[in-house]
């Protein structure tokens, strides 16, 4: 169906700033909550794939953050998790949120069902990462996805892995080789692949004049977004991985 209803507000204020967040679709829907990757403030780099995920029948916030703050952007997608959780009707009560992220944002996203201790016990419903690197520090928890996996004692939130096979950003073998990780822990994991790049994934392509992403006319990154789309919405829909 198609999506009528974008808004936007604001989910923080630094000083005299405002720091704004995209809802698109429905309220009182499953919610979503969609972090963008590495460029600062580039909320619209993930547009496209929000309003397609929406279009499944979900409300999907998407905020801008800055990965270029001193702390790595962690107060902001905090902020933004709380914003989300106080404001999706029913998200923390009934467990229907989704935490997703892209690049960057998809070792924060994971963060969040890795470390509860993030939100006084809080874990989302399922967490989504598309074409990211969970070796490194997440933005949202200042620790390595991969340690916190091992150190885990908490409930086991569903994880979706997303990735392109032509991805030269941020190889496919990282997400294979965290999906083999959660395996081992008897932990609910589904990793799915497709053939496109770390761009087309979220359906979309990389423009080096303007050194973002835009939206994507190809076939192929359409079909991968689209599909991506789908699986975020699947994990909303039924928590499953």
């Amino acid at each position: 169906m198609p999506i009528s209803t974008v808004r936007t507000v604001t989910y923080r204020e630094v000083g005299d700033t405002p720091q704004l967040l995209d809802v698109y679709g429905p309220e009182g829907a499953p919610a979503v909550l969609l972090w963008h990757g590495m460029g600062p403030d580039t909320r619209f780099e993930v547009a496209t794939l929000a309003a397609e995920t929406a279009s499944h029948g979900l409300t999907v916030f998407v905020p801008d953050w800055r990965s270029d703050a001193p702390d790595g952007g962690r107060a902001q997608l905090l902020a933004s998790l709380r914003y989300v959780r106080e404001n999706a009707a029913g998200a923390d009560a009934a467990g229907r949120l989704v935490v997703a992220g892209w690049s960057v944002g998809a070792g924060a996203a994971i963060g969040t069902a890795l470390r509860p201790d993030l939100m006084d016990g809080f874990v989302p419903k399922a967490v989504v990462g598309i074409a990211g690197l969970y070796s490194r520090s997440g933005r949202s928890t200042g620790s390595v996805p991969l340690e916190d996996l091992a150190a885990a004692e908490g409930p086991q939130v569903p994880v979706v892995l997303i990735h392109g096979t032509a991805d030269t950003a941020v190889e496919s073998h990282h997400s294979r080789t965290f999906a083999a990780e959660l395996e081992k822990r008897q932990w609910p994991v589904s990793l799915h692949e497709a053939d496109t790049d770390h761009a087309g994934i979220v359906m979309t392509c990389y423009d080096p004049a303007l050194g973002h992403c835009v939206p994507a006319t190809g076939a192929d990154a359409l079909r991968a977004g689209r599909e991506t789309a789908r699986l975020i919405a699947a994990a909303a829909l039924t928590g499953a991985a």
